[in-house]
């Protein structure tokens, strides 16, 4: 895939609108469903399990996010995949805190393998984990530079058949295609809270439309970011300019700012 083909996804995105189901942390929702309405996609933050079969037979893509996980959520992340799966909906797992506690790394690993259309989005610290490699997490912070990952998650896309996103300075996008390295974003986006899982639903919008490398939300993510770091003093005002930066991002600026190569 290249900036065009970038582009041409992000215009699909905004005319089909499609709608995201997401099933996330209590932190994150806020700004997971203000990252996809200005991207341009229709989110909903569902989770109960007596509507999921309905509603993944006409949403787009399933939004996995583990952030603050328990029994009860357990069931219905497991059962909303299934349904997922029946509708033959791609699914984006996003293992937050993969590493950190048996219970996070197990609930990651059951929630991939039961998924038929998978595409992973983590640190660098989770895909390491969640590949059953040793990590260097700090809770669902990484330690581990995105480059580090790259076997880990080679590993994945064979073990799962899945995309893989793996965040970082650089982010990387592995797949059975190839391994793309994006240079874009700024460091000011890791003292944010729910970066990462934005990028996670928006994956899913682009997903919910074909784009299933999980690239075009990586790269938006990363240009957005630098374009709103650029307007702002410090983490507060950079929420509200990334979603300014989500809303009026253009194909002329996404193909002048973005750092694309592919590495395999």
């Amino acid at each position: 895939m290249n900036v065009n083909a970038i582009c041409t996804a992000l215009a699909q995105l905004r005319e089909q609108a499609p709608l995201v189901v997401n099933i996330t942390n209590y932190v994150v929702m806020n700004n997971s469903a203000n990252a996809l309405l200005a991207i341009g996609a229709s989110p909903i933050m569902a989770h109960s399990r007596e509507e999921m079969a309905e509603m993944m037979a006409f949403a787009g893509a399933l939004v996995i996010n583990i952030g603050t996980l328990d029994r009860t959520w357990i069931e219905r992340m497991t059962f909303a995949v299934e349904q997922a799966n029946e509708a033959g909906k791609p699914v984006v797992l996003d293992p937050v805190g993969c590493g950190a506690t048996s219970l996070r790394t197990n609930t990651a690993r059951q929630l991939a393998a039961l998924a038929k259309h998978l595409i992973v989005r983590g640190n660098a610290s989770e895909i390491i984990a969640l590949a059953g490699q040793t990590s260097q997490g700090k809770g669902v912070d990484s330690q581990d530079p995105s480059e580090a990952a790259l076997e880990a998650a080679k590993q994945l896309v064979e073990q799962y058949q899945a995309q893989v996103v793996i965040s970082g300075a650089t982010d990387y996008v592995v797949s059975n295609e190839g391994t793309f390295a994006l240079n874009n974003g700024h460091p000011m986006m890791t003292q944010v809270t729910g970066t990462g899982c934005s990028l996670s639903a928006i994956t899913g919008a682009f997903a919910a439309i074909g784009e299933t490398s999980g690239l075009a939300a990586a790269a938006v993510m990363g240009v957005v970011g630098e374009i709103a770091a650029e307007q702002t003093k410090g983490p507060g005002s950079l929420q509200v300019a990334l979603l300014d930066a989500l809303y009026n991002l253009d194909a002329d600026t996404l193909t002048q700012r973005l750092k694309l190569s592919q590495l395999t």
